[in-house]
Parts: structure tokens; sequence; C-alpha cells
């Protein structure tokens, strides 16, 4: 009993000596032992205790997983062959959506950083009051010096928006006088056009449907429908026109930035190419500031726009909608010969699905590629469309007996409008003194490129009237310069 006793005081006594121990030098248990720490991770884990957008990102980081873990297994089985095709995710899928939303967001987050109408006017006001006039010129302009103090005034006033463009690389583009100041104007037209640029490929995004970079028909159209509003020409247009002139002023687009005729355009050609700024000098605020000559070479002018949907509608005899070769000789006055006609119905008329097999009737779409091509023989598109048709035996190249023929058309109605006798073998012979080409028995392409006469000798060789202007191009000029002179 005694010992019993004697364990138990001993006992006690080591726990009483404990006890008063352990205020001095106590221990504090690692967190991962304390309950309360435990049953919190617990809870987290569960995601019982997170908010609706915690839960969205364990969920989403879920799925990440998943689908790299499913790609890599993909990886594995393939093998070392990279895949290069990625099919478009389905109509109303939820990789679809997800798509869509993060390009929505993304283009809204972009268009926040744009400067809009308010901001540049502040700018043009900070750089007109920072500036130093030059005394020869009278120019306003800015030293590097300025352009710092102007970029800190137009951050305090604007935002941090603006900071990008006050950059030392974007200072040293523009062009410096002896002091090293450059002039105003050209750096915030330089502004005014990037954002604009920035705003339309915003706008251009919005609508391409897949997201792949390219705009089809359609979605140019709707492009092009949207910018109506905000071009000052083009707002009292006749809503039942507005249709028929999309169709027109997007054809262009496509001829120009789709040469392989694919049927989408690539936005980053649309955004570079003269088109965009062509249609932008719609915004002119009166027409009568534009010449009647300015507006029938603008394509995009609403009074060009009607000229070549009434030139169609004069040619479509049989109303039928469509153009056969018959009523496209009648274009032009009939100054273009048989041959030209009947070789671009072979190289650019689709064969018809109606009718007889060989049937072909050009359609307008057809009509504008024509038209455009004609109307623009001096670049390389409208130059490669028409050396197709020159082209008389698809070989890529032209002869001295494709020029016979195809100039013995022009000789005929040359001849038959009274004009006098010419040797079609010195016409030959002046065409290759102009191209001067690689290979001196045929002309190529490249050579009509090179030479910079290659609308000319186009001209010469499918159209009476191109032929007779060349002829007579020295009392044309005469003429030219004697207007000039009295104006």
């Amino acid at each position: 009993m005694s010992t019993a006793s004697g364990d138990g005081a001993d006992a006690g006594g080591d726990g009483a000596s404990s006890a008063a121990a352990a205020p001095a030098g106590r221990r504090i248990p690692p967190a991962s032992s304390m309950p309360w720490v435990r049953n919190l991770r617990r809870f987290v884990g569960s995601g019982a205790g997170l908010g609706s957008e915690a839960l969205m990102e364990l969920e989403t980081k879920r799925i990440l997983l998943e689908i790299f873990k499913e790609r890599q297994q993909r990886s594995a089985q393939a093998g070392s062959i990279p895949s290069f095709y990625k099919k478009k995710p389905e109509e109303g899928s939820i990789s679809q959506r997800v798509q869509r939303l993060a390009k929505y967001r993304f283009l809204k987050k972009q268009s926040e950083l744009l400067l809009n109408a308010d901001d540049l006017d502040a700018m043009w006001v900070c750089l007109r009051e920072n500036c130093v006039i030059d005394d020869a010129t009278g120019a306003e302009k800015m030293n590097y010096e300025d352009f710092c103090h102007i970029a800190t005034v137009c951050t305090e006033q604007i935002g941090q928006k603006c900071k990008r463009f006050f950059s030392p690389s974007n200072f040293m583009k523009f062009e410096k006088d002896d002091s090293g100041r450059i002039a105003i104007l050209p750096f915030y037209l330089y502004v005014m056009r990037t954002v604009s640029l920035t705003q339309a490929r915003i706008d251009m995004s919005e609508l391409d449907e897949d997201s792949d970079g390219f705009l089809q028909p359609h979605e140019m159209e709707a492009y092009i429908r949207g910018l109506i509003p905000n071009l000052a020409q083009l707002r009292d247009m006749p809503s039942a026109f507005v249709q028929m002139y999309c169709r027109i002023a997007a054809r262009k687009f496509f001829f120009f930035c789709d040469p392989h005729r694919r049927g989408k355009a690539c936005i980053k050609k649309v955004l570079l190419s003269n088109c965009l700024q062509e249609l932008m000098e719609l915004h002119q605020e009166s027409e009568e500031e534009v010449t009647d000559t300015e507006q029938a070479e603008n394509w995009f002018s609403l009074t060009s726009a009607q000229r070549i949907c009434d030139m169609f509608l004069a040619l479509d005899k049989d109303t039928n909608g469509t153009l056969s070769k018959q009523e496209l000789k009648e274009y032009a006055d009939g100054t273009l010969t048989d041959i030209f006609i009947e070789r671009v119905f072979d190289e650019h008329v689709r064969r018809s699905k109606v009718g007889g097999g060989n049937n072909r009737e050009m359609d307008f779409e057809s009509f504008l590629d024509f038209v455009l091509a004609l109307e623009n023989k001096d670049t390389p598109e409208g130059l490669t469309y028409l050396f197709r048709c020159l082209d008389l035996n698809g070989r890529g190249f032209l002869t001295t007996a494709d020029i016979h023929t195809l100039f013995r058309d022009v000789h005929q109605k040359w001849i038959e409008g009274g004009n006098y006798e010419l040797c079609i073998e010195d016409v030959r012979d002046e065409i290759w003194d102009m191209v001067k080409p690689a290979d001196p028995l045929r002309i190529a392409l490249s050579d009509l490129l090179s030479c910079k006469q290659g609308g000319t000798i186009a001209s010469m060789l499918i159209d009476v009237r191109g032929f007779w202007a060349h002829d007579n191009r020295e009392n044309l000029l005469q003429e030219e310069e004697e207007q000039v002179e009295e104006a």
C-alpha cells in the first residue's frame, strides 16, 4: 500500500513539477497538430467554405488539368508527328461559349485602353500649349524634353492609356530638324491613325465568328454596314440601297486581300490595305469639298456604287440577274475585244449549274471583279486578273504568237473606227521593247509587273480605246499640261 501511495505521490509530484515548469518554457505545438487547423483545412478543401468565384477557379483548374493530361496522352499515342489541324468547337458547345466569352472580355478590355475623341482633343491641346514655334517655317515643334513634359501632362489629364504613345522609340520615328525637334502634327496624326486602326481591328474581330483572323463576305458586309452611320458622305444613303452598297464595297476588299479567292480576307491585310484608307476618306463632312472626279475614282463613294449598279442593270438586257458574253461585249461602248471577253468567261466565270453544261453567265460578284480589274490595271491584283486572260494557252507566259493573236482583234476595231493602217509586227516589237523581258522569247507576269507599264500593255491588247490612248499619249499629255496651266 505504501509503495502504491508512494508511486502515486511521485507521479503527482512529477505532474506538479511539470505544471510548474510549463509557464517558464512552454512549447507551442505545430499547426498541423491543432484540431481547429485540421478542421479548417478539411473545410476549405471540400469547397464548402468558398465563394462562387473560388469554386469557379477550382473547377477551371480541374478542367485545365484534365485537358493537359488528355493532350499528353494523345501526344504519347501520336508519337513524334505534331498535329497541324485543330477542329473548331461545335456550335453551342461549352468550349465555343468559353471561347466567345474570353474574346468578348479581351476585346472589351482593349477598347477600354483606347483613347476616345475627348482624349484625342485633350492631347492636341497639350501638344499645342507645350510646343515651340519654328521661326523659319512657323511650324509647331517639340524636342525630346518637351516630348517628355507633354507625356507627363497628358498622363495626368488623360490617364495611363496615353503613355504608350510617348516612348523614346516613337519619338525617333519622326523626322527631326537640325535642333532635334519633331513637328507635333505628324505625331498627332500618328496617334489618331493608331487609335483608328486598333478600333477597326477590334470591330472586325468582334464580327469574326470563328476567331480565325479572317472575315467572310457576310462579316465584311456587316462591318461596312456598321460604318455607314459614321461616314459623313454615306449617312443619307437610301435604306433600300444599303445592302447592295455593302456588297459592292466588300467586293473590293476581297479582290485585293483575297488573291487566291478562298472566300475570306485576312484582317491584318485588310487593315494594311489601301482599301480601308480609301473607305475612311468618306469621313469628310461635305461632298462639296470633293470633286466629281474624286468621287468617281473612289470605289466606296455613293456615286461610284450607284454608277456600277446602273452599269450592270443596263447591260443585263434580259433582266435575269446575270450577264451573257453578248451582253458583256457592250461594256465600255463595245471597245473591248471579243477574244478578251471569251477569255474572261473561260478564266473568271464559273460554269452555270442551270441549263447546258457549257452555259456560262457572269453574276454580279464576278462583274465587280471584272470592273475592279479594268479600273486597277496597274496594280498587281488587277494585272494578275488580266494576265490570266491574256495567257491564251495557260502556260504562264506570252509569246509573240499570243501577242499577234490578241492584237489582231484590236487592229480590226482600230480599222473599223476609221484610223490609219498600222503594222501588227511593229506594235508587237514595241510591246517587247516596253517590257524588256528576262527571257527574250516570252513575257511572264513578273516581267509585266517589273516594267511598271503592265497596265498600259494590257490595255493595248484588250481595248481599242486603250491602244488609242497609248498612240496619242503625247497629245493627251500636252492637253493635260495646258489644263493645269489654265487652272
